[in-house]
């Protein structure tokens, strides 16, 4: 695929060989639902997919249990993932043949590029859910959620769209505050500690859990959600 330019993005591709099923979608699948970023992007994203009318983001989608959940039960929404590590790609394409998902397209690469690509307010909402916390302070440059990040992302969402993280790790959580707060595009949606203990009755309504936020539970660290919401 070609490159418009060097990523910027920092850790493994792959771990170990994918099975024959997934290594299969990956050759077969995997081509037909890229995005070119080699090409300008259509000003309507809606464009990119059949019969949508909305689009929303999920940036590093893992083994793609949310993108799926929430593609299989909204239709009508356009959903783009980003995940540059390949055996998770694998996992949500298996997901995306086996419940014959239209409404999905993926990137395998640089999120920050993607960002750059989209269109102005072109979608309602990005997920980050569970980022890599980078937890030595000599790495927190690298945590996702930066000023410039959210520079791109306050770019990208409609105004009154939603920017909404989840996480397990405290440090990270406390970070995600302060710089969406001292990020002039965005308000925190919040009335109470339900707002971002748990995610029944707000934007992270119809949750289907993850594997991360599993193995956070059993670990005994108690994950956070955090809506935030573009300004208009």
């Amino acid at each position: 695929m070609h490159r418009t330019k060097k990523s910027d993005f920092i850790g493994r591709r792959k771990t170990k060989p994918l099975k024959p099923g997934p290594a299969a979608l990956v050759k077969d699948l995997l081509p037909d639902l890229l995005l070119d970023t080699s090409q300008p992007a259509p000003d309507d994203l809606s464009q990119l997919f059949t019969q949508v009318d909305d689009v929303w983001l999920e940036v590093g989608f893992g083994n793609g249990e949310h993108l799926a959940h929430r593609a299989a039960s909204q239709r009508e929404t356009g959903f783009i993932g980003v995940e540059p590590f390949i055996n998770g790609l694998s996992q949500a394409l298996v997901q995306i043949s086996d419940s014959n998902l239209t409404n999905v397209r993926l990137h395998d690469d640089d999120a920050g590029a993607l960002l750059d690509w989209l269109p102005a307010a072109s979608v309602s909402r990005v997920f980050l859910l569970y980022p890599d916390p980078w937890p030595k302070f000599k790495h927190w440059k690298r945590r996702f959620v930066s000023q410039r990040n959210l520079d791109r992302i306050a770019r990208v969402l409609k105004p009154g769209g939603l920017f909404l993280f989840a996480s397990d790790v405290e440090h990270y959580v406390g970070w995600a505050l302060y710089q969406c707060h001292t990020h002039t595009a965005f308000s925190w949606n919040t009335s109470g500690t339900d707002d971002w203990t748990q995610t029944e009755g707000g934007a992270f309504s119809d949750w289907p859990g993850t594997r991360y936020e599993g193995k956070a539970r059993k670990a005994g660290r108690l994950p956070t959600y955090l809506t935030f919401q573009r300004n208009s």
